[in-house]
């Protein structure tokens, strides 16, 4: 994956957003939707949505040939594998087989081709672009993850009731919150409150 600048503005479905930034992009991904409860933030209705996600940077991936159907159901499969293995990773579980077997079978595929500019910097992908090429990448970003130096920096975020994972790749590794201006602002208004009650 290039180096950008990771993170995506998330809508909550009871109104308002916020700027959440999951510290690698197979992980902002893994936000774009879910299954079950999760149905509810749903972003990726149609492979048009898929393609549009996907030509944002990162990973700035503009297809050479729209999405399909079937390659939004394996983006599904492939969210649904990285959310649940980031999961597991943050809270000390074994990871799932079956979800494994997803990031494995993506990652199989060609991943995207970077190219180098005559000025030495990279451009836009090597063509063809394809949605198989750019979920191979997402793939292999996690796969990079769950076994590089950031291994044991997944995190869940420590508000209540928030089920949003990230990778602490802060310094001091003691990032809590999805997002300062969201549960790390809320755990200081509850703080705030519960000092002064105990005061008065």
């Amino acid at each position: 994956m290039r180096h950008y600048a990771t993170g995506r503005l998330l809508h909550d479905p009871k109104g308002g957003s916020f700027w959440f930034d999951a510290g690698a992009v197979c992980l902002d991904f893994a936000h774009t939707g879910g299954e079950g409860r999760y149905a509810v933030f749903e972003t990726l209705h149609e492979p048009g949505d898929l393609t549009a996600w996907l030509a944002q940077a990162p990973p700035a991936a503009v297809l050479t040939a729209p999405a399909t159907a079937r390659d939004l159901s394996a983006a599904k499969a492939l969210r649904q594998a990285v959310w649940a293995t980031a999961h597991a990773r943050a809270a000390g579980r074994a990871l799932d087989a079956g979800a494994i077997a997803v990031i494995n079978r993506a990652a199989a595929a060609p991943p995207l081709v970077p190219q180098l500019t005559d000025e030495g910097t990279t451009s836009p992908w090597a063509a063809p672009v394809l949605a198989e090429q750019a979920l191979s990448t997402l793939a292999r970003e996690m796969i990079g993850l769950l076994t590089g130096p950031l291994a044991g920096r997944f995190r869940e975020c420590a508000g209540d009731n928030c089920a949003l994972v990230f990778v602490d790749s802060s310094r001091p590794g003691a990032r809590r919150w999805c997002a300062m201006e969201r549960c790390g602002n809320r755990h200081k208004l509850r703080a705030l409150r519960a000092r002064r009650a105990a005061d008065s």
